[in-house]
């Protein structure tokens, strides 16, 4: 006698309200990691980029390698500060956190190249070798926008590309060149990127 087998029907699919729903969350969390960095101040950008041209100006005027150092970490610090609170603000007014999925893998992708060059940046003023710092920190901000820049549109790892290509050159030039090549990079780089994201991606 053959052996009776026991059928069982065949799962139902989703409903089609349900997989609706998932479409919509995955969509939903899509933007929201594109929403935050299509939202990278421009005009933070800008002003970052103003700078930095000042504190190139002043940099080229220095007789001493400490005094021109000097001016340019505090140029830095200033720009942090700017498109820091330039950030914040436009992700406040856009209903965006800075610390979502996507501004925590941009952070993650964008700061360990900027620690490295800080720690590098020591060793070579110590080593007297300071003629490197330009091209050094030109290279290391371009890595770090273009690696961040994989979250964002598509002009932020295009001006890291734009930054690396400066700093190959600058690498190989005396100070009095790096400098002005930094003030291309870190200024005019920064203000003609910073108005294109500030009139295609709200501000």
């Amino acid at each position: 006698m053959g052996t009776l087998h026991s059928f069982q029907p065949n799962p139902e699919p989703p409903a089609l309200h349900e997989r609706a729903m998932n479409n919509i969350q995955f969509i939903r969390e899509t933007m929201e990691r594109a929403t935050l960095f299509t939202a990278v101040p421009g005009w933070g950008g800008v002003g970052m980029g103003v700078t930095a041209l000042i504190a190139a100006v002043v940099a080229a005027n220095q007789k001493a390698m400490a005094f021109w150092l000097a001016t340019w970490l505090i140029g830095a610090t200033v720009s942090i500060g700017i498109g820091g609170f330039a950030l914040w603000r436009k992700a406040r007014t856009q209903n965006h956190s800075v610390f979502s999925g996507a501004g925590r893998r941009f952070l993650f992708s964008f700061s360990p190249p900027i620690a490295v060059g800080a720690l590098l940046t020591i060793v070579l003023y110590r080593h007297r070798v300071g003629e490197l710092l330009p091209g050094m920190w030109l290279l290391l901000y371009g890595t770090g926008v273009m690696a961040g820049g994989a979250f964002s549109v598509r002009a932020v790892p295009l001006m890291g590309l734009l930054f690396t290509v400066l700093g190959s050159v600058a690498i190989f030039l005396p100070l009095s060149m790096g400098n002005w090549l930094m003030a291309t990079g870190f200024g005019i780089l920064h203000i003609v990127f910073g108005i294109v994201i500030a009139r295609r991606h709200g501000g």
